[in-house]
C-alpha cells in the first residue's frame, strides 16, 4: 500500500488544544477537526484556560484546524462572546478564509447573556401605588370589555342571523350536556348531606319530617343554583379562558383582527349565548337530583319519598323556585364573561394560559358568591 492511500484511510487527527503564554498573552492553539464529535473534549478546556486568565489577552491561533462545521464555529461563538476588558479581549487569528466566512455570520457581543437585574425594592407607599395602579387598570379592562360585550350582544339580539348558530350549539353540548354527570353527582350529595346533617337534631324532638322543608328551600332557593354556577366557574369558565388564551398566545386573535372579524362578537358572544340557555336547565336538573338526594336519606329515619315530597310540596312553591332560577342568567354571564376576559387578557410565557384559567376560576367565584349575597339582601327587603 502507498504512502498515499495509508494517508487516505487513515482516521482524520481529532480536535486537539495546547494552551501557553507569550508576551503577556495567553494563546489558545487549536487543530485538527473541530465538528460536534471533537470539540466535545476540547471546548471545556478552552473555557477552563480562558477563565484562568482573566486579565490577560487571549489569541485563539487556528491556523492548523483542518475542518471546521457549526459545532466548531459555536465553541469559537461562545469563547468570543464571554465578558472581558477592553485590554483582555479575545481574538481568533490564523483561520482559513472558509471557515472564517462562517464565523463573521455572527455577532458575539450580540449573544452574550444579559447582566441579572437587581429587583428595586420600592417603599411601602411606592408598593401600595404600584397595586392601585394594576387594580385600576384591570377595572378599566372590565368596564370597557363590558362595554364592548353588551354591545356585541345587542347586535346579535337585533341580527339574531349574523349569530354563528354552529358553535353556540356545540358550545351548550359542551357547557350543558357534558357538565350533567358532575352536577347530578353535586346535587346528590349536596342533598344527602343537607338531610343527614339536619335529621340527627331534628330526630331529638320528632321532627324529622321537617327536614323536608329545610332541603327543599335551601336547594331551590340557594344552594341549587350557587353550587351549579360554582362548578360551570371551575369546568367552563377555565375552558374558555384556556381555549381563548391560547388562541392569543398562538396570535388567532390577531389573525382574526386581520381579516375584518370581531374577536367578542365571534368568540365572546357564542359563549355567552350558550351559557344564558344552558343555566336555567342545569339549575333545575341539579333542583331535582338535590330533592331526590334528601328523599332517598329520609328512607332510613322512616320517611317515605311519598311523604317526602308531599312535605315539599306543602311549603315550597313557584315562588321559591323562580327566586332561585332568577340568579342563573346573571351568574351565566358572570361565568362566561370572565372567562373570556381573562382568556383576552392572557400574556405572552409558558404559563400564561394556566395564570388566565386560574384568574378566571378565582375572580368568577367571588363574583358570583358576591352576587349571591346581593340576592339574598334584595329577597330580605323585598320579602320574596
Amino acid at each position: 500500500m502507498s504512502a498515499a492511500a495509508a494517508a487516505r484511510m487513515a482516521p482524520p487527527p481529532a480536535a486537539s488544544l495546547a494552551v501557553s503564554d507569550v508576551n503577556g498573552k495567553r494563546e489558545l492553539r487549536l487543530a485538527g477537526r473541530l465538528d460536534a464529535y471533537s470539540i466535545a473534549g476540547v471546548w471545556p478546556d478552552a473555557r477552563a484556560a480562558l477563565d484562568a486568565a482573566p486579565n490577560v489577552a487571549v489569541l485563539i491561533e487556528t491556523s492548523r484546524v483542518e475542518y471546521c462545521d457549526g459545532g466548531g464555529i459555536a465553541m469559537l461563538v461562545d469563547l468570543l462572546r464571554q465578558p472581558r476588558g477592553p485590554e483582555t479581549q479575545v481574538s481568533v487569528i490564523g483561520l482559513r478564509p472558509q471557515f472564517r466566512t462562517l464565523l463573521d455570520q455572527f455577532d458575539p457581543a450580540a449573544l452574550r447573556a444579559p447582566p441579572e437585574e437587581h429587583a428595586e425594592r420600592l417603599h411601602t407607599v411606592a408598593e401600595i401605588g404600584r397595586a392601585a395602579l394594576i387594580v385600576g387598570r384591570d377595572m378599566h379592562m372590565q368596564i370597557a370589555f363590558i362595554g364592548e360585550t353588551g354591545a356585541a350582544l345587542w347586535f346579535a339580539i337585533t341580527h339574531p342571523h349574523r349569530i354563528r348558530w354552529k358553535d353556540v350549539w356545540y358550545t351548550c353540548e359542551q357547557v350543558g350536556v357534558n357538565a350533567l354527570p358532575i352536577v347530578a353527582l353535586i346535587s346528590f350529595l349536596l342533598g344527602i348531606i343537607l338531610a343527614f346533617q339536619s335529621a340527627v337534631p331534628m330526630r331529638q324532638f320528632g321532627a324529622e319530617i321537617f327536614v323536608a322543608d329545610l332541603v327543599g328551600l335551601s336547594i331551590l332557593r340557594e344552594l341549587g343554583p350557587l353550587m351549579t354556577a360554582i362548578l360551570l366557574a371551575g369546568r367552563s369558565g377555565a375552558a374558555f379562558a384556556a381555549e381563548i388564551g391560547t388562541m392569543k398566545v398562538n396570535e388567532e386573535l390577531n389573525a382574526l383582527t386581520t381579516m375584518g372579524l370581531d374577536p367578542v362578537r365571534f368568540l365572546v358572544v357564542t359563549r355567552i349565548i350558550a351559557a344564558l340557555l344552558m343555566m336555567p336547565l342545569l339549575c333545575i336538573f341539579a333542583d331535582l337530583i338535590g330533592i331526590l338526594g334528601g328523599a332517598l336519606t329520609m328512607i332510613s329515619f322512616n320517611i317515605p319519598i311519598g311523604a317526602f315530597l308531599h312535605e315539599v310540596d306543602s311549603l315550597v312553591d313557584v315562588k321559591d323556585l323562580l327566586a332561585g332560577l332568577a340568579k342563573a342568567p346573571v351568574f351565566a354571564i358572570l361565568i362566561a364573561g370572565i372567562g373570556c376576559l381573562r382568556g383576552l387578557q392572557t400574556q405572552t410565557g409558558a404559563s400564561a394560559v394556566g395564570i388566565s384559567a386560574t384568574r378566571a376560576v378565582v375572580s368568577g367565584i367571588i363574583l358570583l358568591v358576591v352576587v349571591d349575597g346581593i340576592y339574598a339582601f334584595v329577597y330580605y327587603l323585598l320579602d320574596i
